[in-house]
Parts: C-alpha cells; sequence; structure tokens
C-alpha cells in the first residue's frame, strides 16, 4: 500500500534549517538514545558540504510535519565512512573490488521515516528519487546487519550485501554495506 504523501527536494540551507525534524524522524525510525543526537546532528551538518549533495524531506499530502526524509552526496576519499568501507573491501576482496564499488559512488547516508508511517510506499518512493538522474554508477549505504525493514526495502530496491558483519572503526553495532548499480533495477516493486 503506498500513501499520498509529497516529496520536497532540500537545498542546503532548507536542509540545515530543519535538522530538528530531521532528527526527530531519526529518532523515530532508529529508536536512537538521544545522547546521540547532538553528534548525528553534527554528522548530518558536514554531510551537507559534501559534494552533489541531495535532499529530500516526506510530507503527507493532506499537510501536517514531515514524516520521513532522506539523503545522499558523492562519495570520495576523505570522506569518513568512505575511506573505511573502502579499507574493509580492499582488505576483504582486494583493490578492484573496492575500485569497482566506491571510484563513482553515490552515497547514501540516510533513508528514515517515523515508525507510523513506514511499510507505506514512503521510503520506497525516497530511495528511486534520491538516485533518479544520478550521474555515479554505484549507490553504497550501510544499515545495521540483521533483518530490518530498511534492508528488506534495500533488497528489493537492488541493493546486494557487499560486507555483512562490519563494525565501523572505534567500534560499533554490526553493520551491513550495501551496493547496487545505478540506474536501480528493483527486484520486486
Amino acid at each position: 500500500m503506498v500513501t499520498a504523501c509529497a516529496l520536497t527536494e532540500l537545498g542546503q540551507g532548507e536542509f540545515l534549517g530543519e535538522l530538528d525534524v530531521m532528527l526527530e524522524i531519526y529518532a523515530s525510525a532508529m529508536n536512537a538514545d538521544a545522547a546521540s543526537l547532538p553528534g548525528r546532528r553534527d554528522l548530518m551538518r558536514r554531510h551537507a558540504t559534501f559534494p552533489a549533495f541531495r535532499a529530500l524531506r516526506a510530507r503527507s499530502v493532506t499537510g501536517g510535519p514531515a514524516v520521513g526524509f532522506a539523503y545522499g552526496f558523492h562519495g570520495e576519499s576523505g570522506q569518513w565512512w568512505y575511506d573505511a568501507v573502502w579499507s574493509a573491501l580492499a582488505r576483504a576482496f582486494g583493490m578492484p573490488s573496492a575500485a569497482a564499488w566506491l571510484a563513482d559512488c553515490l552515497e547514501i547516508a540516510e533513508v528514515h521515516v517515523r515508525k507510523d508511517h513506514q511499510r507505506l510506499g514512503i521510503g520506497s518512493r525516497m530511495l528511486t528519487t534520491l538516485v533518479s538522474g544520478r550521474l555515479e554508477r554505484t549507490a553504497v549505504l550501510s544499515t545495521p546487519d540483521k533483518d530490518t525493514t530498511a534492508r528488506r526495502l534495500y533488497r528489493r530496491m537492488g541493493f546486494r550485501d557487499l560486507l555483512t558483519g562490519y563494525s565501523f572503526p572505534g567500534g560499533s553495532p554490526l553493520y551491513a554495506v550495501m551496493g547496487a548499480d545505478l540506474p536501480l533495477r528493483p527486484s520486486t516493486w
């Protein structure tokens, strides 16, 4: 079932102006500890300065508060996530594999929908819109390494596991790093 929602593209300034709303959605979707939100805010501010940054907000067509957001940017050397994943892929599968996935990639940093609006097609629409028209060859992301609504969505949209059981430098819960060729070729709509 797809709910009627309007997607709005946000420029860098609009995105930064709505960080409080985005953090509320993130906290709802991820069951995030409030103590982690200041660090997430700083990360999101930094991401907004990365090359080819693109952000979307989802809102019900009847108005009201935002129910979801997504953003991504061109991944490149010097970005923490990119460098960590490049090293892990190179160790696991060799430099050619790391280059195949990351040399020209869209890093999908966040795709979140409020818990009470999940499984209504909003995440699929945001992801499809976020990657449409991108010039990068691949799209990459990380998600908790468990069977979640988000991970099932990514698989349906054509993403496959590149790394599983991956802990980012400095320690973290286990993640799956996933990748897809662009344009997306969803396995099922």
